[in-house]
């Protein structure tokens, strides 16, 4: 393969007619510029130049050889160009990877600004829950994943995976709100519940378990008799009167005919992270950070900036 150094040194000896000039021309020294060229004519199997008692003279096959080269820099100057933005972070690639609530709360927003600073980039986005994103992140699937953690049901994450801490989010029980105008007490104590009817996620996922123990914590076990991961479906289902849940922060949106009171128990949280390989280089990844970062919510009552 020919060496483009090798060819911009031919284009400036054949413009000037000398290799001591092209050697100051080029900053080489004019020794350097003739092992260049012996270099290229063997790469290429051409006779370049006529030596000569008192200088070099190009020869017609280093004269076509130039006006080709000329066509084949200005691609390598723009691919090189984009290799420079590939690595500022300015085009390339990214796969994100995010669980529902999430997308809906945190991911336009992050979405929209790494839009705007990087309007040249891909970003792909992959909704799953955490079980399932986590081992995609370790294979390469994804450079990035935004993951959560219930207290009661702490997770071993993967031992090559930055996990970075987003958000602390309390859990909130859902009644059916009596009268319009009743507020309640802010926290609400589980035992109080034990006789209702409950509505939970689908059995064996990390928020079905949450509320197993911490129904079971408060001495009871649960009366589940409808279960959905929408929580759009849960409130709904809270809101007809049809029995009571518990959901994370994220995930409720205020209702009339709801009445949200944060659980009253220390594991009683959510905590919301992102979490990409170690050995992850992508240039998009800092900036994906950043822009997840600035689009957690602030001043939320029952979100907090994560603890510990």
């Amino acid at each position: 393969m020919l060496n483009p150094t090798h060819l911009r040194t031919l284009e400036t000896v054949c413009r000037t007619g000398s290799f001591a000039v092209a050697a100051r021309e080029l900053g080489y020294t004019a020794s350097g510029v003739s092992q260049q060229m012996a270099a290229l004519e063997r790469a290429c199997g051409l006779v370049l130049f006529e030596r000569e008692a008192h200088g070099i003279r190009p020869t017609a096959a280093a004269d076509q050889l130039v006006e080709r080269t000329g066509r084949v820099l200005a691609v390598l100057g723009e691919f090189e160009d984009e290799v420079r933005d590939l690595a500022a972070g300015r085009v390339g690639r990214l796969r994100l990877g995010s669980f529902p609530t999430a997308s809906v709360r945190l991911v336009p927003a992050a979405l929209a600004a790494l839009a705007t600073d990087h309007p040249a980039a891909e970003i792909l986005l992959e909704e799953g829950e955490p079980r399932e994103l986590a081992p995609m992140l370790v294979n390469g699937e994804l450079d990035a994943a935004l993951l959560y953690e219930y207290g009661h049901v702490p997770q071993r994450w993967p031992e090559d995976l930055v996990m970075v801490p987003l958000l602390h989010e309390a859990l909130l029980l859902l009644t059916r709100r009596r009268r319009p105008a009743d507020t309640g007490e802010a926290t609400a104590r589980l035992p109080a519940m034990r006789t209702e009817n409950w509505i939970a996620s689908r059995e064996g996922t990390d928020g079905a378990i949450s509320l197993e123990r911490l129904c079971a914590a408060a001495g009871f076990a649960p009366a589940i008799t409808r279960r959905s991961n929408n929580y759009d479906v849960v409130r709904q289902l809270v809101g007809a009167g049809l029995g009571v849940a518990v959901v994370p922060a994220l995930g409720h949106i205020p209702d009339e005919r709801v009445h949200a009171q944060a659980v009253d128990s220390a594991p009683a949280h959510r905590r919301v992270l992102m979490a990409y390989r170690r050995a992850n280089v992508n240039p998009l990844l800092q900036p994906a950070l950043r822009a997840i970062r600035a689009a957690v919510p602030r001043n939320r009552p029952w979100l907090a900036p994560p603890q510990g």
